[in-house]
């Protein structure tokens, strides 16, 4: 019998796991690598600006993405750690983002959401498929 998830919109759900996990790679990146790039290269410092609503847009993607993925994996697999480590990470981008505001903080702020969100989602994904074979 092929081993297929019985949960209506796995595949789906999936899909917006990897994304959120990719989206919180890209955020690490951005944070940390770009001020690297910056510092080592002060020429390239005028030509490339990210503005500030660039944060905001990031937040906007990771909040509706990350609570439908991590509820979701909640339904199926019953732990409550992986919400509870990924609304941290929120609560934590969203705090970088919007209220330290180019602050001395906000980079470490921000890279610690980021990697508190791919580990909830990471661990949600391994939850479900582990919830999944047992019960297949």
């Amino acid at each position: 019998m092929p081993d297929s998830d019985p949960a209506p919109g796995a595949a789906a759900i999936d899909w917006v796991e990897r994304a959120a996990v990719g989206a919180s790679a890209l955020c690490l990146i951005h944070c940390a690598g770009l001020p690297l790039l910056l510092a080592a290269l002060p020429a390239l410092s005028s030509l490339v600006a990210v503005p500030e609503s660039f944060h905001v847009w990031v937040l906007a993607f990771a909040v509706p993405t990350s609570a439908l993925a991590l509820f979701t994996g909640r339904r199926h697999h019953r732990h409550v750690y992986p919400l509870m480590i990924g609304a941290a990470g929120l609560m934590l981008l969203a705090f970088g983002a919007l209220l330290l505001l180019g602050g001395r903080w906000e980079t470490p702020v921000t890279i610690m959401g980021s990697l508190c969100l791919a580990y909830a989602h990471i661990a949600n994904w391994r939850l479900r498929h582990l919830h999944h074979h047992h019960h297949a």
